[in-house]
């Protein structure tokens, strides 16, 4: 704005012929409207909050970008688990009082970690109007195979099984049980492919708004059913493999991370991807993979 003023300056000046003193005069006044500038953008560089001001505990409450509110903190209670949330504190504190309560609070913080496996389906006949046909095809059946070897492979110390009641998705679980016969493996009606929450930014394709009041509870169900931290109860570390849809595994990522829940359709998975989230003690998830398709060979990887 200011640079504008004294560009409009300078050419009136230069359009009257004005004399030499007149020009002098434009030119010192453009030198201090020059300097008042660099001041202003120094006060406005000084009053934005440094990430590093406090590199353990920062504080972006108050952080904008473009005029625009960026940071959200994170909820530690996301899961309604944090021990201290589950306490009652004493009506009055006292040393005894005090001492009991952290004993209660000690009780209930979990010592395990929780790994979530979520996969996807494999490739299937989607143009089939009633689940039952909608069935695998043969490269699904194939993604669904390689997907049981990498398991296997993995040699991780896997403690459940459990798949959508959807043919695709117990088709692609049962599959990848062969690999892992011990593993106990289960069925959850509650992990049905839907519609989660009307997409932003809006979709002209997608289905219409009835689908999402119909969906949305029960996949906010589900979500809060399997992501959560461990009981305080659990002994050891748990890796446990779910088999179900891709918008229900990027509604849960979204929700996971405490993204806008809204963003879910930006996310794609391939058929058979899989992506996997660590829940610690304390409440804080971990995404080690989102999607991960680098166990299909490069000519088996489909999505839709």
């Amino acid at each position: 704005m200011v640079w504008k003023t004294f560009q409009r300056l300078g050419r009136f000046v230069q359009s009257r012929q004005v004399g030499i003193i007149t020009t002098s005069a434009t030119v010192v006044v453009g030198l201090v409207l020059y300097e008042r500038l660099k001041q202003e953008r120094v006060v406005l560089a000084d009053s934005r909050p440094s990430l590093s001001d406090s590199p353990r505990n920062p504080d972006l409450s108050n952080y904008t970008l473009s005029g625009n509110k960026t940071g959200i903190r994170w909820d530690e209670n996301w899961d309604k688990r944090d021990p201290k949330s589950m306490v009652k504190p004493p009506k009055v504190e006292t040393e005894e009082s005090l001492k009991g309560y952290d004993e209660e609070v000690k009780k209930k913080t979990p010592k395990a970690t929780r790994h979530l496996i979520l996969i996807r389906h494999g490739q299937y006949v989607d143009t089939a109007l009633i689940d039952e046909e909608r069935i695998l095809t043969a490269l699904g059946r194939e993604q669904a195979e390689i997907t049981g070897q990498r398991l296997r492979d993995l040699d991780l110390d896997y403690t459940r099984m459990v798949s959508s009641t959807m043919a695709r998705a117990v088709e692609t679980a049962d599959i990848i049980h062969k690999y892992l016969p011990g593993l106990q493996l289960d069925r959850d009606d509650i992990l049905r492919e839907g519609a989660p929450i009307k997409p932003e930014p809006y979709h002209s394709t997608w289905r219409p708004e009835v689908y999402f009041h119909q969906d949305g509870a029960r996949i906010e169900a589900a979500f809060r059913k399997y992501f959560h931290r461990a009981d305080a109860e659990q002994k050891g570390d748990s890796v446990e493999i779910i088999v179900c849809h891709a918008n229900v595994i990027r509604y849960f990522a979204c929700r996971a991370l405490q993204f806008p829940p809204e963003a879910w359709l930006r996310i794609s998975l391939a058929h058979t991807s899989l992506s996997h989230f660590m829940i610690r003690p304390s409440g804080r998830v971990i995404l080690k993979s989102l999607g991960n398709s680098g166990h299909l060979p490069p000519t088996k990887v489909s999505y839709s």
